[in-house]
């Protein structure tokens, strides 16, 4: 491949592939131009810099996530976003915590989070509302996500790991309580994403319902 045959676009697929395969760490300029058998100094004419390349895979990630179809059902909408966040991130181990420690503004980006703000305005949302309720969804799924992709527990190993934890617990009665269920198979331990989403969804559907929970400016 010469210079000449590079475009932004593969560049950003490369990146995204050497990214998926070994985190952020891995992805250097060098390495990149190496994987698209040109000099890392050929790059610079379709991408600025590394800044450049994360915030562009970082909205190819965001690109992945299939937006609802518009019902009316701003709940059914929201909880199919949220999930469908969950399982586009599960795919890419290092985007949850970009999405947490930038600010990203590519045009996937600003198109999901107008989709949200206008599924929540058509639903009687004030602006406020409607503002708090995107972040505090998203807040949710980025950080449960991040919390699933690096916690050392599997949900197969619950079970053992609780049994095997049992005896430091002697005087903690309500922590022991727990763990012998949990290692008895009464209870998962790990809970499902939905639960939280469904929580923060319901919670919304009340705030909607009062007019004093505008929380910011006005409708």
């Amino acid at each position: 491949m010469t210079g000449r045959t590079l475009s932004a676009e593969r560049v950003l697929n490369a990146a995204l592939t050497l990214a998926d395969a070994g985190g952020t760490e891995a992805l250097s300029m060098r390495r990149l131009g190496q994987s698209l058998g040109v000099e890392a100094m050929s790059l610079y004419r379709h991408v600025a810099n590394k800044d450049a390349v994360l915030a562009g895979i970082t909205d190819l990630v965001i690109s992945e996530i299939t937006l609802p179809a518009v019902t009316g059902d701003w709940k059914s909408a929201m909880r199919q976003r949220g999930l469908a966040a969950h399982e586009v991130l599960m795919r890419h181990p290092w985007a949850p915590a970009l999405l947490m420690s930038r600010t990203n503004s590519g045009p996937a980006m600003i198109r999901y989070i107008d989709f949200t703000l206008g599924v929540l305005r058509d639903a009687g949302f004030s602006w406020g509302l409607a503002d708090h309720a995107w972040n505090t969804m998203d807040s949710f799924i980025y950080g449960f996500t991040l919390r699933k992709l690096s916690f050392p527990i599997e949900q197969k190993d619950y079970a053992e790991v609780a049994g095997a934890h049992l005896h430091l617990l002697e005087g903690f009665p309500h922590m022991a309580e727990l763990t012998r269920i949990v290692a008895s198979g009464g209870h998962p331990g790990e809970p499902e994403v939905t639960f939280g989403l469904d929580l923060i969804l319901d919670g919304l559907e009340a705030l909607s319902r009062d007019p004093g929970a505008s929380g910011g400016p006005p409708a």
